[in-house]
C-alpha cells in the first residue's frame, strides 16, 4: 500500500515540477546565468516550507501518516564537504540541465535522452557505493 501512496505522490510532485517549469531546460539555463528569477523563487519557496514545516514537525511531536515518530538526525560538522558536494552537483546539474526530481518528470514528458543522464547517475552512485569506505567524510 505505501508504494501505491509513494507513486501517487511521485506523480503529483512530477506534474508540479512540469506545470512550475522547473523541469525546463531554459529555465534552469536563465537560472545558471543569472537572468531570471524563476528558479530562484521555486527553490526559495521550497527551502522556507521546508523550514517551516520542520519546525512544526519538532515543535507539535508531529508523527507520519502510520502513525511512527519522525526523527531528524544531527547535522555533521565541516563546512568544506558541504561545499564540495555542491559543487559537484551544481556542475552536473549545469551540464545535464536537470536536477534529480525533474530527470524523472523529463522521462514522464516524453524527453527520452535525459536516459542517458539517468544511467549516468545510476552509475555515479553505483560508484560512490564502491568508494565511500575510501573517501573522506
Amino acid at each position: 500500500m505505501r508504494t501505491v501512496i509513494y507513486l501517487i505522490i511521485g506523480i503529483l510532485f512530477g506534474i508540479t515540477m512540469y506545470k512550475s517549469e522547473a523541469a525546463s531546460w531554459f529555465r534552469i539555463y536563465e537560472m545558471f546565468k543569472f537572468d531570471a528569477f524563476h528558479m530562484y523563487g521555486i527553490i526559495g519557496s521550497a527551502l522556507v516550507i521546508g523550514v517551516v514545516i520542520i519546525q512544526l514537525i519538532k515543535r507539535f511531536k508531529i508523527k507520519s501518516f502510520y502513525g511512527e515518530k519522525i526523527q531528524f538526525t544531527p547535522k555533521m560538522k565541516g563546512f568544506s564537504r558541504y561545499m564540495y558536494g555542491g559543487i559537484i552537483f551544481g556542475l552536473g546539474w549545469a551540464l545535464a540541465g536537470a536536477c534529480p526530481g525533474p530527470m524523472f518528470t523529463l522521462i514522464g514528458a516524453g524527453y527520452l535522452p535525459i536516459l542517458i543522464v539517468i544511467g549516468f547517475s545510476i552509475l555515479g552512485t553505483f560508484l560512490y557505493g564502491l568508494l565511500k569506505s575510501k573517501l573522506p567524510h
